[in-house]
């Protein structure tokens, strides 16, 4: 009786929540349901948990006043940027306002000589290059899909050109945030390098939503390349696809992506994308730098992939090419959806020291041969990320064990390697059962850190750490 009294209170205040919204905003506040489903999780196999309304925002102003009005009333919110999360991080599990910051598209400022911006949260990674295209500077994280760079800093994302640009770890200079008593935040200066105090930048970027929410970031920007040559070349096993990177790497070649796909994730590829790829291990390359120094990175690089299996090289200089050829890299998610019609697409990634890359990418192709499960696998390899679609009728209740079971024992293979859980997807909800294998002592930290800077776990509630 307690517990339906408490449920029954809790509904009432965040219906309330929501009319007091709806009296400010009006049409901004949306409780349709199939506005809310779509605010929850569509690029996941986990349950859908729509919030109880969608607040589409349009100012850092504006989220304060929903954030102090949502702390008094103890409603939680779950910020919202263009719905490419793969872990459950937009579900609300306990209801809830999501906050929905596609119309903060505005790039702010530019400084060309400084190599840095300025942009709100919902600006896109495609529609910041557009706009940076005429400075001839660029910004290079790139995770494949064309999120909001607010949720790229929120889930501390990677991409295809951080094995030499980083990830927004590296890319994010400064933010502005709101804490959940309702203060702005902005969490350092534009300056390159600061000694003064704690790291507040890099403490909210990865927090996926659960200590503060994003509204404007100060970027790092780079000088777009004099020369940009991609590549594909086929290899006859995985290893030797892996012993080329790392012998790259080790060599200190400068490439600026190192893609690595499956013969089976090739195969779905060649279908969806209209290529004919070889079907076997590949490793997709781009190299950035002068016209000299990218002719002789391609030499170097050609002769490592010959000593490691490589076939021939298929090239791809004119931008029209290699647009063409990255596209169908980014479209290798929908790819392997198509490839076994009816399937419901279970992502999930690992990273490991490069080292022991080849290691992992064979055991994890033998233990999907093993369980019969359809799953190709896609990677960044050049910083030991890899990710695995495993492709699953969820009405066979039997595949979806096995499936499950195939999950945690990557994981715990990634984890038995000095490796993490998740190299670039993030925790979210999936991945929260394996935080303290990976952290150990370190979740109490982190639920200190919690507690402290959202007391009443209204921040993405049940994401990241669990507080029990």
């Amino acid at each position: 009786m307690a517990a339906l009294i408490a449920e029954q209170s809790q509904s009432a205040g965040h219906a309330a929540v929501v009319d007091e919204l709806r009296a400010q905003l009006g049409e901004r506040v949306s409780t349709a349901e199939a506005v809310r489903e779509q605010h929850a999780n569509t690029l996941t196999w986990l349950p859908v948990q729509p919030p109880d309304a969608v607040v589409f925002v349009e100012s850092t102003a504006e989220v304060v006043d929903i954030v102090k009005l949502c702390t008094a009333h103890r409603v939680p919110i779950i910020p919202f940027g263009a719905g490419t999360s793969l872990e459950g991080h937009l579900n609300a599990p306990h209801g809830g306002v999501s906050l929905d910051f596609s119309r903060m598209d505005k790039v702010l400022a530019v400084h060309q000589e400084d190599l840095d911006c300025v942009v709100q949260a919902g600006v896109t990674r495609k529609q910041l290059n557009d706009h940076l295209r005429d400075t001839g500077l660029f910004f290079p994280v790139d995770p494949g899909a064309d999120a909001t760079i607010g949720g790229m800093a929120a889930t501390r994302a990677s991409g295809t050109n951080a094995v030499r640009y980083g990830t927004m770890r590296d890319a994010v200079l400064n933010l502005t945030a709101v804490m959940a008593d309702g203060s702005v935040v902005k969490t350092a200066r534009r300056a390159r390098k600061s000694s003064a105090g704690y790291d507040l930048t890099h403490l909210l970027v990865g927090s996926e939503g659960t200590l503060g929410i994003i509204t404007e970031l100060t970027l790092r920007l780079h000088g777009v390349p004099e020369s940009i040559l991609s590549a594909v070349c086929p290899f006859e096993s995985v290893e030797g696809a892996c012993d080329t990177v790392i012998t790259a790497i080790q060599m200190g070649l400068g490439l600026a992506r190192y893609e690595f796909l499956d013969d089976v994730q090739i195969a779905a590829c060649n279908v969806h994308s209209g290529l004919e790829l070889k079907q076997a291990p590949t490793l997709f390359l781009e190299f950035h730098g002068t016209a000299a120094h990218t002719r002789e990175e391609v030499e170097t690089f050609s002769e490592i992939a010959a000593d490691n299996g490589g076939g021939e090289f298929q090239w791809a200089e004119r931008t029209e090419d290699r647009n063409r050829l990255w596209e169908a890299r980014h479209e290798a998610y929908w790819a392997a959806r198509t490839y076994r019609p009816g399937a419901q697409a279970i992502v999930t990634d690992v990273c490991v020291p490069v080292s022991r890359l080849a290691e992992c990418v064979c055991e994890t192709k033998a233990d999907i041969d093993a369980s019969g499960l359809v799953a190709p696998i896609v990677g960044h390899i050049g910083d030991g990320n890899f990710h695995v679609v495993a492709l699953v009728d969820m009405d066979d209740a039997k595949e979806v064990e096995t499936a499950q079971r195939f999950l945690d024992t990557l994981v715990e293979r990634a984890l038995a390697m000095e490796g993490t859980c998740t190299g670039e997807h993030g925790v979210g909800a999936g991945k929260l059962k394996y935080m303290h294998a990976e952290h150990g002592a370190g979740i109490d930290v982190m639920r200190a850190i919690k507690k402290t800077l959202d007391p009443h776990n209204i921040f993405n509630p049940g994401k990241v750490v669990d507080l029990g």
